[in-house]
């Protein structure tokens, strides 16, 4: 076992914390010990210089400062139970979303775990700003070093084998073929897995709630936040964008859709960088669909400088459409009366609606019978993490409620 943990790479512990974890139980979620240390790490981060850079990290700190986790404690922790953390969280983060390793690790703290954790391989800078700050905060909090270990290694059974031969829980995030790869490694009889495969989401905006709402340009940098601060490539990033029109004109809909590409397109041309293989991955993407769908009637639309923004317009929303899906600013347009045109991509990798308007625009849709769809939040919000996440209950899931049964000061009667 020494030998095979030694060929990993620790940020955070050594294959020493892999080893006392094995066999320990689990601690009392939302101790005060786990809200003072991830209220530490968070103030590390909000003074940190660098992390102002990426708002990503910067909503990462906030979401775990005292009074978010009071929060999440008011919410999800029953004071009458007797709960207690599963052992050990063995997470496999997603290589493509630079903070999503950090939530993960948070989640598995909060429930009372102790934790390894398989980071981005690619170098991220804020996977680095967060790194640095969690090793400040456990400058100052040195009792939760035992309770975490970073860990960077390729595709390597053996490894697989041994962290998941040591967990109560494995975290799964990432494609298909991760979840596939990383399951051929057994787990203890009473382990299980909790898997985030691959999913895609939606954005529907209202055209007169648009037209009306009070900053347009703000409304388009949530919806940047929401898609290329991670390149498009988070599962809660929106890819189809549904114009719901609501007895407006055509011409009310052209001028919300042209008002709201446009203050999108000034953000994109100023903030964001494409890599040439990104472009050229968006213009293939673009042509298979126009060459292999004819009866989708796409659109290229070709109104911008460069395809940093690329739109295709399609005449029905297809069950197979986000088989052609891509990133870095890809997006389908689509028009509709009734919300519930939605149900053929709201199969069960539909995850998120981001939407603008009435949220009971979605009662008809609801009241359809599909496979998909998680979250219906506001644009800007897709990104927040929350314990309830993919239809899952993180809380439940990382506890085990400790049964007490029978009454108090109850005399015991003995058969003679």
């Amino acid at each position: 076992m020494q030998q095979i943990l030694s060929r990993i790479s620790y940020e955070t512990g050594t294959a020493q914390t892999i080893c006392e974890m094995a066999g320990r139980g689990g601690k009392e979620p939302f101790s005060t010990s786990v809200t003072e240390f991830l209220n530490c790490w968070s103030r590390c981060i909000l003074r940190d210089s660098e992390s102002r850079n990426y708002p990503d990290v910067v909503t990462f700190a906030f979401w775990i400062r005292k009074a978010g986790i009071a929060e999440m404690r008011n919410r999800f922790m029953n004071r009458s139970s007797h709960v207690r953390g599963r052992g050990v969280a063995f997470h496999i983060a997603p290589s493509n979303v630079a903070v999503n390793f950090a939530y993960s690790l948070a989640a598995g703290l909060v429930t009372g775990n102790a934790n390894i954790v398989r980071i981005p391989s690619k170098e991220f800078p804020q996977v680095a700003v967060l790194n640095r700050t969690l090793q400040e905060a456990l400058a100052e909090h040195t009792s939760w070093r035992k309770e975490i270990c970073l860990v960077r290694y390729g595709h390597d059974r053996e490894i697989n084998d041994v962290l998941s031969g040591i967990a109560d829980t494995r975290i799964i995030w990432g494609g298909d073929a991760t979840i596939s790869e990383i399951r051929t490694s057994p787990l203890k009889a009473r382990a299980f897995d909790i898997c985030f495969a691959d999913r895609y989401s939606l954005a529907v905006i209202d055209v007169f709630a648009y037209l009306h709402c009070e900053d347009g340009k703000q409304m388009a940098q949530d919806f940047y936040n929401d898609t290329y601060l991670t390149d498009q490539n988070a599962c809660t990033s929106p890819r189809i964008v549904v114009w719901y029109v609501n007895g407006a004109s055509e011409q009310e809909q052209k001028e919300a859709s042209d008002l709201f590409w446009g203050h999108l397109w000034e953000l994109v041309k100023h903030k964001y960088v494409i890599q040439p293989v990104q472009a050229v991955n968006k213009l293939t993407t673009a042509y298979l669909v126009a060459a292999e769908h004819r009866e989708w009637k796409p659109v290229c639309v070709a109104d911008h400088a460069d395809n940093r923004l690329m739109r295709m317009a399609v005449s029905k929303l297809d069950k197979q459409l986000m088989d052609y899906r891509e990133n870095s600013g890809f997006f389908y347009e689509y028009c509709c009366h009734d919300l519930r045109e939605l149900v053929p991509v709201c199969g069960s990798r539909c995850q998120t609606i981001g939407y603008l308007g009435d949220p009971i625009m979605f009662d008809s849709l609801l009241a359809e019978e599909y496979a998909g769809v998680d979250r219906i939040v506001p644009i800007g919000k897709t990104m927040d993490f929350d314990l309830l996440w993919d239809g899952y209950n993180l809380y439940e899931m990382l506890t085990r409620k400790i049964e007490v049964s029978g009454k108090a000061n109850t005399p015991l009667h003995f058969l003679p």
